[in-house]
């Protein structure tokens, strides 16, 4: 069977023996908008449980002294897909029809505790336009001074966001909702907390209280303790007007959810959900899975999130083969490297991470990837990588995903079972609940 699984910006095809019978699955078809600028300019004029953005803006107009009202854009980094240069001109459009001049536009780039994106990164994202137009700032998590504190949740996380953010007289959150596999979904507050966030909120929020509870998983919010506790961050920040979307696997909207943080996200991810996760009769000898590719796919941290999806579906002892183009390294910026590469097993990674409460920056990422080492061997298939650069006692590599299957059918004594997850965390698998 030949099957095409994302990989990078152009995909990768792959050969799996028929006599395996693999059983491929993807998430259930959402058809693309046909004019998703139009449904985007509906939507923001006609939200879920808040008033238009227009109105909005012209209520923030009265309030300011000579019609200096600010207005504050957080837009994703580069290592998330959403389609900034498409959502962002519609909203700046109804911004400016009430009367916010471009002068007083400010647009948030939610990096969390990722890099800061180059001028020509940002002009990927954004556009050449927006870049030359409006004011551009980065969160750099680490920086003093420029957060403020602005409250404490119930799991007592000291909640800081980025001070000029909180200065704007509107505040609007954008971003896409797909299944996440620690906070549930994506979207909502999680452009404010983390993407706006100082480290010291970050780290409560990712610890590893949080890494180990059996509720912080995909397609997961109410009872998740660490949705709940980003929640309850981003409601610190309020007021924000949300605008999100959802997309097909080739990055094209089908869905626009905008208004109340709360109540417009919710609907979003029921109608992710509804797509999203798809039932499985039973768990596999070999699940291969892809990143989703570009730009997911940029780095093992963020392939972290395909081994996650395929590690619902593999039986323990089993083999998660993992494809992902990681073209920016481990990455070399961050802690990650250093934690896993570092690693003498996953049980050791484990203690390290879970004693003393350590708290560093992207320990959560080598947090999962060790509990599914645990469960699982790992493969990474990687033209950019090779098995000097990854960490050793956590993951393996071969050159294609038929030599890793291979391998991996030669430690079994048995014909193994074997399903392809194509789009990797775009599809969750969901096996019966015992």
């Amino acid at each position: 069977m030949k099957i095409r699984i994302a990989y990078g910006k152009h995909g990768l095809d792959i050969e799996v023996p028929d006599s395996y019978q693999p059983v491929v699955l993807r998430s259930a078809v959402d058809h693309p908008l046909a004019d998703p600028q139009a449904a985007l300019r509906s939507a923001l004029r006609d939200p879920i449980a808040s008033p238009s953005l227009h109105d909005i803006a012209a209520r923030a107009l009265e309030r300011t002294s000579g019609g200096r009202a600010r207005a504050g854009i957080v837009f994703n980094d580069i290592s998330r897909a959403t389609p900034n240069d498409v959502m962002l001109p519609v909203i700046i459009e109804e911004l400016r029809d009430a009367g916010i001049r471009d002068e007083h536009i400010t647009l948030f780039n939610a990096t969390g505790t990722h890099r800061e994106n180059s001028v020509d990164e940002l002009r990927m994202i954004l556009s050449d336009d927006l870049v030359r137009r409006y004011t551009i700032v980065q969160n750099d998590c680490t920086a003093e001074g420029v957060h403020t504190e602005i409250g404490t949740t119930a799991a007592g996380n000291r909640v800081k966001v980025m001070t000029q953010f909180l200065d704007q007289d509107i505040r609007i959150a954008t971003g896409f909702i797909e299944p996440h596999f620690f906070a549930g979904f994506s979207g909502g507050g999680k452009a404010v907390v983390p993407g706006l966030a100082h480290l010291e909120t970050i780290l409560h929020n990712h610890g590893p209280h949080h890494m180990d509870h059996p509720d912080a998983i995909w397609g997961k919010t109410e009872g998740n303790p660490l949705w709940e506790d980003l929640a309850e961050a981003a409601a610190l920040a309020e007021p924000v007007f949300l605008v999100n979307v959802t997309m097909t696997p080739d990055q094209r909207i089908t869905a626009v959810f905008t208004g109340d943080r709360v109540e417009a996200h919710a609907a979003g991810c029921r109608h992710v959900a509804r797509h999203a996760l798809v039932p499985v009769d039973r768990a596999f000898d070999i699940v291969v899975t892809s990143n989703s590719g570009y730009p997911l796919d940029l780095n093992l941290y963020q392939a972290v999130k395909g081994m996650s999806a395929a590690g619902r579906i593999v039986r323990p002892g089993g083999q998660i083969i993992v494809a992902a183009e990681c073209w920016d390294g481990l990455p070399d910026h961050g802690l990650f490297a250093t934690l896993v590469m570092e690693a003498g097993s996953a049980d050791e990674l484990l203690d390290r991470l879970r004693g003393e409460d350590l708290r560093v920056r992207d320990a959560w990422q080598a947090h999962i990837l060790a509990l599914l080492r645990t469960k699982a061997e790992i493969t990474l298939v990687s033209d950019r990588l090779t098995t000097g650069d990854i960490p050793q006692a956590l993951c393996g590599w071969a050159p294609t995903v038929e030599d890793a299957i291979r391998d991996a059918a030669l430690q079994m004594d048995h014909t193994p079972s074997i399903c392809i997850l194509p789009d990797g965390p775009l599809t969750i698998p969901v096996l019966p609940v015992k």
